[in-house]
């Protein structure tokens, strides 16, 4: 029959989401469903009594029957919707079920409208239809469609009543209207409550929404506030144990407040400090005068500034602290004060001083290495270059059997120790980072012809073989170090010869082109003694081979193989090794050359190297007696007018006195070295002769010291004898292109 208002409704609702409302909603129907049970019974009883027993049961059934179709229903839509159902489908179906409900009490709202007439039947179903109009809009804030479903029905139940009463009326119709006016003001009382009540629940609900928002800025607003008076809390414990000085200044620069630190390291109490300005306390008399104007007129302008400054402690102490200053502005933009933070870098300017001194005493060391490889240079290579010199002379006479073999054993021992030594500068040059590679435009094919072609007497005398394979062709001009070439070409053949007593070596080539360059690969291949593969990785380490005996058998310094990679890698390829125990190894070199212009672009030659020596005068500076006969001896049968000097200052004389067309000029000689003695020649104005240096300094640096003192051209000693006749064809034929 007609619903109570359930507990449920007299619930404020909750102000945030359709589900949760529903939610409510439903479990208020559930759990007063034995309360809206009693009325029902009791407008059962009623028809029972007014009209008929059956017709009260058959009424209060019906009326059940709707809401356990109600209740049922709702308990399975919270379920569903606990599972994830989606809330459109759930508020439908309980629409529907709350539809069938209102159905169930229309029903018999209408059954107690139509009693008979001896019983006045339409004024108790009006009062039940009021009360369940009353209960269905009150749930309107919970679930609206619900509501809207339940006032539907119970509107079309009234007109369907007020209808019939008309058409039933035996009372006439101004009987009809007194009850129509009744029924009216019911329905308008109804109206007026029913909007009363969502009202109230929309004030309700505005009002608990304002206080809400209320409520949260507020919260905000202390949780904001607290979290501000903590980080100022932190602050403040962070400024005062901070192991930093923190010093807070005035617009006007005087120190306001001073944290533990400060007085920790300067030495001064809070009330010493506060109030001076920081230069007046504790500038040290050595203080940067300009460090210290730059300080101040940064504060005064309200600028940040870095700077370390000298300071002076209390006990007199000097230390050095890094500043960093910056101004605290407040919403005007004004200065509000000044922060300072300041660390102690006592210890770090010490240790700057330490790393500076040890520095420069490293400085000194690799400057002393590089003189006394210079010197060492210089001390070996000019006995060196007496004794090659002279068993090549040696050798070029008819000699006996046995003293040929004496002069040959010479002169291979001397090129052994000077391969040595040129090893050990070379690795001295790789390890101070001062190895060069000098490109210039070479003949490839003939480079490496010339390399290979040294090795045929070693290889015939030891009865292997030397073959060489050409995938293609090898260019005759690219961009290149050749002599790095010939340094790796010679080192790495020389190896495999050396290690190889059975069957030979083969070279074999491997060229691409790629963009503006060539990339070539060498492949040097030995059925020497081979390379255990726990050993390969050591033998381009610095004085290591495979084997310690290889040394002891073989000989060597250790050192050619790992100067030839970083050769390789300087020219953009590098050396890697596949080899077998006992059956010999393969190394494969990969360099990268350059392009040349075309041949039409490229300067042509004056003349060719060994053009005819033309009649010339020569001085030969040389404070060596054994260089000075060497020299003489390989000059000697050609058109030339030699004179010696035995140091600087004579070769300076002589050069002023005689004029000569070329000097021989070593760089280092008693009284005035080379360089110095070739400044003061070309200080001299109506004199321009030749100069050639002759050195045993090997090293970039000399050779670039050279020139830069105005010599012309560099012979390295030892000097051999093609190389010093080369370089006087090539002076020869420049006169003859060039006369004066």
């Amino acid at each position: 029959m007609a619903q109570p208002i359930s507990q449920s409704s007299v619930d404020p609702p909750r102000l945030d989401v359709p589900v949760e409302r529903f939610r409510r909603y439903a479990r208020g129907r559930i759990v007063h469903f034995w309360k809206r049970q009693i009325l029902t019974m009791i407008g059962s009883a009623y028809l029972m009594v007014m009209i008929s027993p059956l017709m009260g049961f058959l009424a209060g059934a019906i009326a059940v029957l709707g809401e356990i179709i109600d209740y049922v229903n709702l308990n399975h839509q919270l379920k569903a919707l606990d599972r994830g159902r989606a809330f459109g489908k759930v508020s439908d179906r309980a629409s529907l079920s709350a539809t069938v409900q209102a159905l169930s009490i229309s029903i018999c709202i209408l059954m107690a409208w139509f009693m008979p007439q001896t019983v006045n039947g339409s004024q108790f179903a009006l009062v039940f239809l009021m009360s369940a109009a009353l209960n269905a809009g009150l749930v309107w804030p919970y679930h609206k469609p619900s509501a809207s479903s339940r006032l539907l029905v119970y509107g079309i139940t009234f007109v369907a009543g007020a209808s019939a009463e008309f058409f039933t009326s035996n009372g006439g119709f101004d009987a009809y209207l007194s009850e129509a006016i009744s029924m009216l003001l019911m329905c308008y009382i109804v109206t007026i409550v029913l909007q009363f009540v969502i009202g109230s629940y929309a004030r309700q609900t505005r009002s608990a929404q304002q206080i809400l928002s209320a409520s949260k800025a507020l919260e905000a607003s202390d949780r904001q506030k607290r979290k501000s008076q903590e980080q100022l809390r932190r602050l403040s414990l962070v400024a005062r144990y901070a192991n930093d000085s923190v010093v807070i200044l005035t617009p006007r620069g005087e120190i306001e407040w001073v944290n533990e630190a400060f007085t920790r390291i300067t030495g001064y109490t809070r009330e010493e400090a506060i109030g001076q300005l920081p230069s007046q306390l504790l500038n040290d008399p050595d203080t940067d005068p300009e460090v210290s104007k730059s300080i101040g007129k940064h504060v005064r302008e309200g600028k940040p500034i870095r700077a370390e400054v000298l300071n002076r402690c209390k006990d007199g102490a000097r230390i050095w602290m890094e500043t960093n200053i910056f101004p605290v502005r407040a919403e005007d933009e004004s200065v509000e004060m000044i922060v300072a933070i300041e660390r102690d870098i006592t210890a770090l300017k010490e240790h700057e001083e330490e790393l500076a001194a040890a520095k420069h005493l490293a400085e000194r060391g690799e400057q002393s290495k590089s003189e006394f490889l210079a010197t060492m240079s210089h001390e070996i290579r000019t006995p060196m270059n007496g004794i090659i010199g002279l068993s090549d002379l040696l050798v070029e006479h008819d000699l006996p059997d046995d003293v040929r073999s004496y002069a040959l054993t010479i002169k291979d021992s001397a090129g052994a120790l000077l391969s040595i030594i040129n090893d050990i500068l070379d690795f001295s040059k790789l390890d101070a980072g001062k190895l060069t590679i000098d490109p210039v435009e070479f003949d490839l094919r003939a480079c490496l012809a010339s390399s290979i072609e040294l090795f045929v007497p070693q290889a015939n005398g030891k009865g292997i073989y030397l073959d060489v394979v050409e995938d293609r062709p090898l260019p005759n001009h690219v961009i290149g170090d050749d002599g790095r070439v010939r340094q790796i070409l010679l080192n790495m053949i020389g190896n495999a010869i050396k290690f190889t007593a059975q069957g030979g070596v083969t070279i074999k080539t491997r060229l691409t082109e790629e963009v503006g360059a060539y990339r070539l690969v060498i492949d040097i291949k030995d059925t020497g003694i081979g390379i255990a593969q726990d050993r390969i990785a050591q033998v381009f380490e610095k004085f290591q081979q495979a084997d310690g005996r290889t040394t002891r058998k073989f000989g060597g310094t250790g050192l050619g193989l790992s100067i030839s990679k970083q050769l390789a890698e300087h020219m953009g390829g590098g050396i890697v090794v596949q080899s077998t125990l006992g059956r010999g190894s393969t190394f494969s070199i990969s360099l990268t050359f350059g392009m040349p212009r075309r041949a039409s672009d490229r300067a042509k030659p004056v003349a060719a190297q060994n053009a005819e020596i033309q009649p010339m005068s020569i001085l030969i500076a040389e404070d060596n007696k054994t260089n000075r006969f060497l020299i003489s001896k390989y000059l000697q049968g050609l058109p030339l007018d030699i004179c010696f000097a035995h140091n600087g200052r004579d070769a300076v004389e002589h050069t002023r006195e005689h004029k000569p067309d070329l000097i021989f000029m070593d760089m280092s000689m008693p009284e005035m070295d080379g360089l110095e003695a070739t400044e003061h020649i070309r200080a001299m104005s109506d004199i321009r002769p030749h100069i050639i240096a002759l050195t045993a300094n090997a090293f970039a640096s000399d050779r670039e010291a050279c020139f830069q003192a105005g010599m012309d051209d560099f012979l390295a000693k030892p000097v051999k004898k093609a190389d010093l006749l080369g370089k006087l064809s090539k002076f020869s034929a420049a006169r003859q292109a060039n006369p004066l």
